[in-house]
């Protein structure tokens, strides 16, 4: 292993060369909404709305950081399928693309890719936000149902690692 400024062998596999180029995304992912508060790693959240936690890049690690702080239903999107689930707090996957969500369909709950091919955002929005309240009802998440996430609480170690 080497530390290439992207960490990630998928992120590579999709084209990316740096973490900048991926950190450029998932701002561009965050909408028009104000920004409210920005928190360190596992800070508890206190404000409302559109908020940012300094978290890696790394799935497992990001996510426990949202969870230590006071995450209890995580939408988890995903563009090349990971595998991910988080035991201490339920979490639903959202496929980025159609292709992955349908070779994965067992592990996907919601199909975002098809806004691509028409399905208005507004819609998506409703039925990303009507899943999420079944979840924080008790429905249990493919992921649950699957079993994952017994073994991916996993803080981060502060400083470089390989």
């Amino acid at each position: 292993m080497s530390m290439d400024n992207n960490p990630s062998p998928g992120n590579k596999a999709g084209g990316l060369t740096t973490i900048l180029e991926k950190s450029l995304g998932a701002a561009a992912k965050g909408g028009s909404t104000t920004l409210n508060a920005v928190y360190r790693y596992a800070e508890p959240i206190s404000e409302k709305g559109f908020v940012y936690m300094d978290t890696p890049g790394y799935d497992p690690v990001a996510a426990t950081g949202q969870v230590a702080g006071g995450c209890n239903v995580l939408a988890f999107t995903t563009g090349r399928g990971s595998a991910y689930g988080c035991k201490p707090t339920p979490s639903f996957k959202l496929a980025t693309n159609t292709d992955i969500y349908n070779r994965m369909i067992d592990d996907m709950d919601i199909n975002c890719g098809d806004i691509v091919d028409g399905v208005p955002i507004e819609q998506k929005g409703q039925e990303i936000f009507d899943y999420m309240l079944r979840m924080a009802s008790g429905e249990k998440s493919k992921s649950e149902q699957l079993g994952y996430g017994d073994a991916e609480y996993v803080p981060w170690v502060i400083g470089a690692t390989m």
